[in-house]
């Protein structure tokens, strides 16, 4: 327990053991995961470093495996689990390990490298294959146009070439038809626009034109992608011209291909692509094969291998952190481990030596330092949470108290009291609930999201339980409330024979007011538990809640900061700070009692006694001439001698203050002036100054550093003990605010739907009801409970942990094979 309320107490460790038992010792203490190495060459980078060539092998392994995961993603091959615990290979595994990777990777890019060969072939044959298929269409279109009788096979040039002459040439002074060629090809259709622009500009529409969009069919979806093409033929005079279309067609990366000028060779040609096309399927559907069982061989060691992998570079870090003496058979190492486990670490290395076959045991010195140690706290599945809650303000100072455990109750239970609903905290418990059922599987999402939901589930778990409890303390339920006890109050009374009430009076008057004192009325025993339903009907309801939760507030803040003074009062006794007791503990408390406390009491006192409510002061005007020793003749009071009271209390806090600024430093001053009488006594008698000791110089310090450090701290308190105050008046706030939101939604949403009684209506409740629980989920639970979780944890890190927690310390970050 001591280490859940308090971090660890931790101790420098020397560490010896052989080179070749380096691997299986670092292995064991990576799996036992509580020993932290010093780096004992902190002036070598890294590149100077003893082990640097073994890191960069495991880098480049790393690679290698990322590679192979990315490939299996892509197959939708799956990955096979790990076994627990695999042996670390040795040095001379590392080799085979590393061949292993090398072999396979270069197998697995030659595959990929010849499969996108193939790919790409088969898709120009696809592309040649609609060419031949639509340029059909377009020298049909010319033998249906032309004038004269239909050519053989063998003339289809001359006649598309006859074509050409009929449409572009002027009808005068030619005795035959032009020589006239063509430019066949397949262009991407987001470029077409743009070449037939660059085209006309050139030739000034001496071409004829045409084209047409390939169809997309699911194998070319599959092999070519999204990727739109369009199939085109040029009609142009002229090989010169058409040298100067190839050029462009090359600028704009259109593909380009010979095609037959007679029909009988376009079928010829068609019949050779279709041929080649089966081929290459077959040889792509048999690559695809040998490539998946490539990757499926290797799916079943991949995450063996990656676990290896990262030990090993994990040792091999952890060893370029030591010391090797000059025959290379020797490692030094310094470590940080917890006192309470140097047991484990010893068996640890003793394990590790006897599985490396090593006849010297590693050798343990724990030697004595100055240095702060790393702070540890450990944590267990539940409390990591909130431990992360802590150290995301700052991890705490060696051996400062933990303020975790005090956070497990107090976080759930502040943002419970601005989120107090049963019904909404029960939506959120039971998400909780859902969230520890399927850790694992959304642990494998891998999402940072999930990671954050994962990782403060139980967080979410108390902070849904706890709203539960204020929700029926606040008796509020969606904004409903539960008569499960029966009320206090009672209507029938009001209409007795002596009462104030006649039937008449429920006509004339819109709001009636229940009198406490005419008899029967109230019981005069207050509700079992929580608040009495009747007010959630009563137009005052806003009133009494507002008064209730503002108290309430002001009651819980003050005494979660007592519980932060108080915790310092622990900090002090075990770091054996006797003096800061009295000169910093006992005054701070005197000073919040005297003002704050007594507010509590003012609270308290009034709830306790029975006044009418015309006669009750005002507890804001009682603390604010009490602060101002504003004492009129007409000012109420609650009890007798209020008066000497408040004064005395109010001196007794000013008193405080020149104790808090002066006593400390005054008290330090006077210790470092006998330190130096005395040093300075000692170099009288030696005749010379070599009696100062570095350690007495840095203490001879300006005592105007002290003061003002110490006004700091003074100022910071005195007046945080207001502001800070005044700050836990956001759990009044927001509570309000989250029940009005609540109501708003019952009655603006849902309730218009409950009023509804035909056959439509139903229709509309349900949609309404839809509504409503989005909205709910949306707005109440998501914006409404982030709100409040972000007030909560303002609140601790400021005005709580301020009181007692220092947290200047750094992390304990042990050599753990689990956080890899």
């Amino acid at each position: 327990m001591g280490s859940l309320f308090r971090s660890e107490e931790m101790c420098l460790v020397q560490l010896f053991f052989q080179t070749e038992s380096a691997h299986n010792c670092i292995n064991e203490l990576g799996h036992l995961g509580l020993v932290q190495f010093k780096d004992l060459n902190p002036g070598v980078t890294a590149f100077q470093r003893h082990f640097v060539k073994e890191v960069k092998k495991c880098e480049e392994m790393e690679r290698i495996l990322r590679y192979l995961e990315k490939e299996m993603m892509k197959s939708n091959i799956v990955i096979a689990a790990t076994k627990e615990k695999e042996m670390v290979p040795c040095a001379r595994d590392v080799l085979e390990l590393e061949s292993t990777f090398e072999k396979l990777e270069q197998e697995l890019r030659e595959i990929n490298c010849n499969h996108d060969t193939l790919r790409q072939n088969l898709i120009e044959l696809m592309d040649i294959d609609s060419l031949l298929r639509m340029t059909e269409d377009f020298f049909e279109e010319a033998e249906s146009l032309l004038c004269s009788e239909p050519p053989s096979e063998d003339s289809v040039y001359m006649t598309v070439s006859s074509f050409i002459t009929c449409r572009r040439v002027s009808s005068s002074s030619t005795s035959g038809p032009l020589n006239l060629g063509f430019v066949a090809g397949v262009i991407k259709q987001d470029r077409f626009p743009a070449f037939e622009k660059v085209l006309w500009r050139l030739f000034h529409g001496n071409f004829v034109l045409r084209h047409a969009e390939i169809q997309t069919t699911e194998e070319l979806q599959v092999v070519r992608g999204s990727v739109k093409k369009d199939v085109f033929i040029i009609f142009v005079q002229g090989e010169h011209v058409r040298e100067k279309i190839r050029k462009v067609c090359e600028g704009f990366h259109a593909s380009l291909y010979s095609c037959p000028k007679s029909l009988y060779e376009r079928k010829k040609m068609s019949n050779n692509v279709k041929s080649r096309m089966e081929d290459l399927r077959m040889i792509l559907r048999r690559t695809e094969e040998y490539r998946g069982g490539v990757l499926t061989r290797a799916a079943d060691h991949v995450q063996e291998w990656s676990s290896k992998v990262k030990k090993m570079k994990a040792i091999y870090y952890t060893l370029n952190l030591c010391n090797i003496d000059i025959t290379q058979k020797l490692i030094v190492a310094e470590i940080w481990c917890p006192v309470s486990d140097l047991p484990l670490v010893q068996n640890a290395l003793i394990m590790g030596s006897e599985q490396s076959g090593s006849s010297v045991t590693p050798v343990l010195n724990r030697i004595q330092t100055q240095q702060t140690p790393p702070t540890f706290n450990r944590t267990n599945t539940f409390t990591v949470g909130f431990q992360a809650i802590i150290d995301a303000y700052g991890v705490g100072t060696y051996q400062e108290i933990n303020p975790a455990p005090y956070t497990i109750v107090t976080f759930p239970f502040l943002f419970a009291v601005m989120f107090g609903d049963c019904g909404h905290g029960l939506v959120m418990t039971l998400f909780a609930v859902w969230l520890i059922t399927q850790t694992e599987c959304l642990r494998k999402m891998k999402n940072e999201i999930t990671d954050v939901l994962v990782g403060g589930r139980y967080i979410i778990l108390l902070m849904g339980m706890f709203s539960i409890y204020t929700g029926l303390i606040y008796n509020d339920c969606f904004s409903k409330s539960f008569n499960i006890f029966g009320s206090s109050w009672r209507v029938r009374p009001m209409f007795s024979p002596h009462g104030p009430w006649q039937n008449k009076t429920l006509h004339d008057n819109h709001h009636l007011q229940l009198d406490p004192t005419v008899s029967g009325v109230y019981s005069g025993r207050p509700y079992v538990f929580g608040i009495d339903p009747v007010w959630n009907i009563a137009s005052n309801k806003l009133s009494f809640l507002n008064s209730f939760k503002m108290k309430m507030s002001v009651i819980l803040g003050v005494s979660h900061m007592l519980l932060g003074v108080t915790l310092s009062l622990v900090n002090f006794v075990h770091l054996g700070k006797f003096q800061d007791i009295l000169l910093q503990f006992v005054p701070q408390l005197i000073f919040m009692l005297s003002l704050f406390g007594y507010l509590i009491f003012l609270i308290l006192y009034k709830w306790c006694i029975t006044l009418r409510s015309e006669m009750a002061p005002s507890i804001l005007l009682l603390f604010i001439n009490m602060m101002m020793f504003d004492y009129q003749p007409e000012h109420k009071f609650l009890y007798r001698g209020q008066k000497a009271v408040q004064i005395f209390l109010v001196v007794m806090a000013v008193l405080m203050v020149p104790v808090l600024l002066l006593a400390k430093p005054l008290l330090i001053y006077r210790t470092r002036m006998k330190a130096r009488h005395q040093v300075f006594g000692n170099n009288d008698q030696h005749g010379s100054d070599k009696g100062f000791s570095s350690h007495q110089k840095d203490e001879m310090v300006s005592i105007g550093d002290v003061f003002v450090d110490q006004a700091i701290h003074t100022i910071e308190f005195c007046l945080g003990c207001i502001s800070n105050t005044a700050s836990y008046l956001r759990l009044w706030a927001l509570s309000l605010a989250h029940a009005e939101l609540s109501e708003v939604l019952w009655r603006m949403v849902l309730q218009v739907g409950l009023k509804l009684s035909s056959g439509v209506g139903s229709l509309m409740l349900v949609l309404q009801f839809a509504a409503f629980a989005v909205l709910t989920v949306t707005i109440l639970l998501i914006m409404e409970g982030l709100s409040a979780f972000l007030h909560a944890l303002r609140l601790h890190w400021v005005e709580f942990q301020n009181k007692f927690y220092e947290g200047s310390g750094y992390k304990f970050t042990p050599l753990s094979f689990d956080s890899l």
